[in-house]
């Protein structure tokens, strides 16, 4: 039995991966409380009103099927709305019954319904298997699905960067320029769910990868996957199909996965490290060594995506932290695999699951009490009833703003973590220290 389990559904994932394709309208193939459900949700976490249409099932397509619907969707969708691509993911409804979303996409294009010159890609995204984090991934090799066979190179670098922040997709392509690397990153999202607000509305934003981009990725001389879960299925298809060589690296959060990450980009993309990047990692060094006597053994619990916390919990032990309860909902035993090797050394047992839940977690940080806790909005519940700081971190994050700003990825973003991480730690302190000693908390 799951009780609050630590993730949320696929069509989640896969709106949000859409979303980062330039001029795209999400499609959820289901019914509309799914889409509103999925657009909610990530409205909540971006602060951003996020457009999806619906192919709005009644009784009658659930029994009979949705291809009626469908096609009528995405002839009206291109009439009205006009956007240059519109991506479909099912939902529960659709899977059961069992809709051929291959075949309907070609029947609309051999019907006209998709005007020349756009396009309509697909990915099946039944809730009832895997997670937000699966979703996100089959949608991303869908777009990977777009590339044109080519004999010609283009000398860029092909980056899918995971489900992270727009503002880490921002510090991706700024490290990657900033190492002199032409890159093309897909999905991505900066520009879209962090815009300005300068008093002009556009249906669609200026940001986003280009379908231009998406047909010409299979013309990179390599990819870089960052995360297995997100990301590698796609950096493979492309492997697979077009001989684009790729590699699988895990998120670049926190020191040695981002020096792993800036290594395999100067690798491929032929290149050498400035001195700029090299000053960012020295800031990084400063602070670890500064305020190493904060973290040293502090006891952490995390919930979150297998990818991310794989990274951030090799930072923490890197650190000399100790992360000893941790869950994703993500199916997958390559996760527990992965942090059991990361913590082997560390002083204290680690309890560590994959299709976690958050009741879980609670009961083992019962057993078990840990000096911080590191998740989404919804360790809120076990932070108060335990008496425990919380760093917010992942998705979804409801009740603050700011995180799709302000990178967490990359040396600059390891900053920003370490900065919040101590910010919760000596703000517990202050609050519990006597009067004799808390002048002396400066």
């Amino acid at each position: 039995m799951t009780i609050n389990p630590a993730k949320t559904c696929q069509p989640i994932g896969a709106m949000y991966a859409a979303l980062g394709i330039h001029g795209c309208l999400p499609h959820s193939h289901g019914s509309q409380g799914c889409c509103a459900y999925h657009r909610s949700t990530l409205t909540r976490h971006y602060k951003e009103p996020i457009s999806a249409a619906t192919s709005s099932f009644t009784e009658g397509s659930s029994v009979f099927g949705g291809q009626a619907n469908l096609l009528q969707a995405i002839e009206t969708i291109f009439t009205v709305y006009d956007p240059e691509i519109i991506a479909i993911h099912t939902t529960c409804l659709s899977e059961t019954i069992g809709d051929d979303l291959p075949q309907i996409i070609k029947k609309a294009r051999d019907e006209g319904k998709a005007p020349a010159g756009k396009e309509v890609i697909g990915a099946p995204t039944p809730s009832y298997v895997g997670s937000h984090v699966t979703g996100f991934s089959n949608m991303v090799k869908a777009m990977a699905n777009m590339a044109l066979p080519t004999e010609r190179k283009n000398g860029k670098v092909n980056i899918i960067p995971g489900w992270v922040e727009p503002s880490d997709m921002e510090e991706i392509k700024r490290l990657a320029a900033t190492v002199g690397v032409d890159i093309t990153l897909f999905p991505d999202t900066s520009g879209v769910l962090n815009g300005p607000l300068n008093g002009e509305y556009t249906m669609f934003p200026k940001g986003g990868v280009t379908i231009a981009e998406l047909k010409n990725c299979s013309a990179a001389i390599g990819t870089l996957a960052l995360g297995e879960w997100c990301s590698a299925d796609a950096a493979r298809l492309l492997d697979t199909r077009h001989k684009v060589p790729c590699r699988v690296l895990d998120m670049p959060f926190g020191l040695k996965a981002t020096d792993r990450f800036i290594d395999a980009l100067r690798t491929v993309g032929g290149t050498t490290v400035p001195e700029e990047i090299s000053y960012e990692r020295g800031q990084l060094v400063d602070l670890i060594s500064d305020m190493h006597q904060y973290f040293y053994h502090k006891r952490v619990a995390l919930a979150g995506d297998p990818d991310q916390l794989i990274a951030l919990t090799e930072f923490l032990v890197s650190i000399d932290m100790c992360p000893v309860h941790l869950v994703t909902g993500t199916p997958g035993k390559r996760f527990e695999k992965r942090i059991r090797d990361i913590t082997r050394d560390m002083p204290f047992p680690v309890n560590v699951r994959a299709k976690g839940d958050m009741f879980l977690l609670h009961q083992w940080i019962k057993n078990d009490p840990v000096d911080l806790i590191i998740g989404n909005s919804y360790c809120k519940y076990i932070a108060r009833d335990e008496d425990t700081p919380l760093v917010r971190f992942g998705f979804p994050i409801l009740d603050r703003q700011g995180h799709q700003y302000f990178p967490t990825v990359g040396y600059k973003g390891g900053l920003r973590l370490l900065e919040k991480i101590l910010s919760a730690l000596l703000d517990r302190t202050d609050r519990d220290a006597p009067e004799e000693k808390f002048e002396l908390v400066f």
